[in-house]
């Protein structure tokens, strides 16, 4: 994976943590996040339909296409998703 796309992961997931506090609009940009997310990390998609938070930086994203990801932040402080 190339270092450009593993910076704006971290900078899109970065914001994912920060829009939390608004639900309301926050729920609509999380779904817009996580599926910028999954797209740079070239996972297929299409779009974000649902999330579930699971905790700080860890959310289970389901996709339009039926597709379930877990995205989090891993242990060196890298954005991963996880084929659920």
């Amino acid at each position: 994976m190339s270092h450009r796309i593993r910076t704006w992961s971290v900078v899109v997931l970065s914001t994912l943590v920060l829009a939390l506090p608004s639900r309301a609009a926050g729920d609509a940009e999380l779904l817009k996040d996580l599926t910028s997310v999954i797209a740079l990390l070239g996972l297929p998609c299409g779009q974000v339909v649902s999330a579930v938070t699971l905790g700080d930086n860890d959310h289970v994203a389901t996709c339009q296409d039926g597709h379930r990801y877990r995205v989090f932040v891993n242990a060196e402080g890298r954005v991963v998703a996880q084929k659920q």
